[in-house]
């Protein structure tokens, strides 16, 4: 087990970026359309952001908005992606498939991250759209995911402490629980008492609305979350 907390922050721009690293953070996940939950990223930006900062980059893989039921064609265009973000020096990929029952697909997700290998990859809140959990837990496992980033199946994280703490103890050595959605510097130390995880994603849009129009308050709200981290350490 890790021995201190880590802080990721998802961003859609450079700029955010290099600001998230200089505010504290350990790793950044790299989007494009935050205000929909978040699609893969062009090429070109993966490797600006790359060129620009020196913590652990994870690129969101999702082909678009909506819901995580893909056809073949998008299935194969996440294939491509996932070479695509190799060849930008990610450093890991975030993704999520399920089926059209809202059940986790094992299959195209284990394609996915054996594609991916070495790099390790992040289920994303697809497995908030599951019915059972603790079910799909077992399937994220089963797929080869390093982590899962999930809210508890509700809209935020905060709504959803006692599942999360749930899931960090059944998931145990086998899968790193990153809880998200909702954090921020106000609640991240009830998040690590309730929940006992040692990681945490954070987008910051209930306190930046637009970071790329006031990276100086988004950076100070990174700095703050990673101070309270380190004051549990």
């Amino acid at each position: 087990m890790p021995s201190r907390y880590i802080l990721e922050i998802s961003v859609e721009s450079v700029a955010a970026a290099v600001a998230a690293e200089r505010g504290g953070a350990d790793r950044i996940e790299l989007c494009s359309g935050a205000r929909v939950g978040g699609t893969t990223p062009s090429a070109k930006l993966m490797r600006a952001v790359r060129e620009c900062v020196t913590i652990p980059i994870y690129a969101m893989n999702r082909p678009r908005a909506g819901d995580f039921f893909y056809s073949e064609a998008e299935f194969e265009a996440m294939r491509r992606d996932v070479d695509i973000a190799k060849q930008a020096g990610m450093d890991g990929i975030v993704l999520g498939m399920l089926k059209a029952d809202q059940k986790v697909d094992i299959e195209r997700s284990r394609d996915l991250i054996e594609r991916a290998k070495p790099l390790p990859v992040t289920f994303h809140r697809a497995f908030d759209e599951c019915e059972d959990l603790f079910g799909a837990l077992e399937d994220v496992i089963e797929s080869g995911a390093t982590r899962l980033l999930t809210s508890g199946g509700k809209p935020t994280a905060p709504e959803a402490w006692a599942v999360l703490g749930d899931l960090v103890k059944a998931a145990g050595e086998r899968l790193i629980v990153l809880p998200g959605s909702g954090l921020q510097a106000d609640n991240i130390w009830e998040a690590v008492k309730k929940t006992r995880a040692r990681e945490y994603h954070a987008g910051l849009s209930s306190v930046v609305a637009r970071p790329a129009e006031d990276l100086e308050k988004f950076e100070e709200e990174v700095w703050k979350m990673a101070g309270v981290l380190a004051d549990w350490e």
